[in-house]
């Protein structure tokens, strides 16, 4: 009842002078003030230069060990040394290539999830906050048979029936991971369909969706950014732990599948246990950072706009 009051146009005199729409300048602005306030904190630095190395290291992995981990490089279980900086397992491959490739794995499993969970949740939250009525109805009940759904156990039930493939991973996170961005995304449209910013973009004949992409998705990006960060991680550690139970593909590497073969090793060769799994962590760690970051940064502004600060 309380939505459908809220999601209904005020009825009354209108004011006399609506706020214009931001300009391109004006976005540009805020984004950089957005941006500047993320990283002002020593969190948001710390995961900033958390991600930002593991991205690196993930991207740069092919030019600065083996193109092909999976291939003997020395002695089997040799300790980390000069040779060998974080030395080599049970077959002699070398540790930093396995555990720059799984990095590459798992960051590339998070980054499919993101872009398809963030598409559906975007679009999803949009629609039923800006039109409400039926469809509001209809989307969010969807939303929440989806949102009980049991991610890991559909996702072993996929990789069961139709092979261990990323894509098939990627496929069944991603359309399970957008519940909450879309609650969100809803709740902030909600919001700000009533601004005065948004009435004068339809007085000048914006369109709907010109409105939602223009003017309404710009301003909820650190919230949706933050519910993101969330599936991200998530996604990461869902690809770990079947890569743990060994259910992920044998032929590419990832960090679950380095922690499954370091299992009958753990009081032998300490290193094939510690290096996966520090990577693992300090990934989480940064996309966490930098996810609370960006949500203070946008609570921050939010509280100078409504005091008056500019």
């Amino acid at each position: 009842m309380s939505e459908r009051l809220v999601a209904t146009r005020p009825r009354g005199p209108r004011r006399s002078a609506p706020e214009p729409p931001p300009t391109r300048a004006a976005r540009r602005l805020a984004g950089a003030r957005y941006v500047g306030a993320a990283l002002g904190s020593p969190g948001g630095r710390l995961g900033a230069l958390l991600l930002g190395s593991m991205l690196l290291a993930a991207l740069v992995a092919p030019l600065v060990v083996s193109a092909d981990p999976l291939t003997s490089a020395g002695a089997p279980l040799a300790p980390p040394s000069t040779a060998h900086r974080f030395g080599t397992d049970d077959l002699g491959r070398d540790v930093v290539a396995l555990v720059l490739h799984g990095l590459r794995t798992s960051l590339l499993v998070a980054a499919g999830v993101v872009v398809l969970a963030g598409l559906i949740g975007v679009i999803t939250g949009g629609l039923a906050g800006w039109y409400g009525g039926a469809l509001d109805d209809i989307a969010m009940r969807f939303t929440e048979i989806v949102q009980i759904v049991p991610r890991f156990f559909l996702a072993v039930v996929v990789v069961a029936l139709f092979g261990p493939g990323l894509v098939n991973l990627i496929l069944v996170l991603g359309f399970t991971s957008w519940t909450w961005t879309a609650r969100v995304v809803r709740a902030e449209t909600l919001s700000l369909r009533r601004r005065e910013f948004v009435d004068a973009a339809q007085a000048l004949g914006a369109s709907p969706a010109h409105v939602l992409a223009r003017h309404i998705w710009p301003n909820i990006l650190g919230t949706t950014l933050v519910m993101l960060s969330v599936a991200a991680s998530s996604a990461i550690l869902i690809e770990a732990g079947l890569g743990f139970v060994g259910l992920t593909d044998p032929d590419v590497v990832s960090l679950g599948y380095l922690a499954n073969n370091a299992q009958r090793f753990l009081r032998t060769a300490w290193w094939l246990t510690v290096f996966p799994g520090a990577a693992l962590v300090l990934t989480i760690l940064g996309i966490n950072l930098v996810g609370d970051a960006v949500g203070d940064a946008a609570d921050t502004l939010a509280s100078g706009e409504a005091g008056g600060v500019t």
